[in-house]
């Protein structure tokens, strides 16, 4: 039996480690905050854990750490749907790997569908995909240490000292935890910034027979 197309094998691909690099560059030129290996990190490690505390296989949790870490690799190419880019790259990148078209067919369609401007839960992997990269906001995102220069997307991200997601499988509920330096930024600043992605967490959520909920400095938000 041939051997499954894992996360490692992913992420020690050629393609994989210089389009996430350089689509990160890139987006350093134009001042947007870090999409590198530590986000994508993040996201496959989050979006693979939502899956397995909510009882679903090894292997759709290791499809969605896979469409996790290449989600933004469409970056080296334009930050303009990107998704769509990296879900075209992944596919080749998968299909020369020899993984099963079904399995490219689900993580494919879940980074085609990660950007808030149209995505859609459209698949498991799709959901804890969108609820991995939309809830990571952390100060360690920000580039630009100059509080000066910073536009609101700095602040709102550098005044977020704590970021977790937690799942409830019993009460089926997915929790996005934050402590924020309302010093730097109000939460309604937050909100404003990233109400249409919460609002795509929610469905999200929904997709995986759970209700999203936010937890901003121990108070219930949403």
């Amino acid at each position: 039996m041939k051997e499954q197309v894992s996360l490692s094998a992913v992420k020690a691909h050629p393609r994989v480690q210089t389009y996430l690099d350089f689509g990160n560059g890139h987006l350093a030129a134009m001042g947007f905050t870090e999409h590198g290996l530590r986000h994508s990190a993040v996201v496959a490690q989050v979006a693979a854990r939502i899956l397995r505390e909510l009882g679903h296989s090894e292997r759709e949790t290791e499809l969605a750490a896979i469409a996790g870490w290449t989600h933004d690799l469409g970056n080296v190419i334009s930050r303009h749907n990107h998704g769509q880019s990296a879900a075209m790259i992944v596919m080749q990148t998968l299909e020369e790997m020899s993984m099963p078209f079904a399995e490219i067919a689900v993580v494919t369609a879940a980074i085609g569908n990660h950007e808030e401007q149209y995505g859609q839960p459209v698949n498991d992997v799709a959901a804890a995909l969108i609820l991995a990269d939309k809830t990571d906001v952390h100060r360690s995102r920000v580039r630009n240490r100059d509080l000066v220069k910073f536009d609101i997307h700095d602040r709102v991200n550098y005044a977020v000292e704590k970021s977790e997601v937690l799942t409830d499988r019993e009460h089926r509920t997915i929790t996005l935890r934050l402590s924020i330096d309302i010093a730097i930024c109000p939460v309604m600043d937050y909100f404003e910034i990233f109400l249409t992605r919460m609002v795509m967490c929610k469905r999200a959520a929904e997709r995986l027979g759970c209700q999203f909920s936010i937890v901003v400095n121990d108070a219930k938000l949403l």
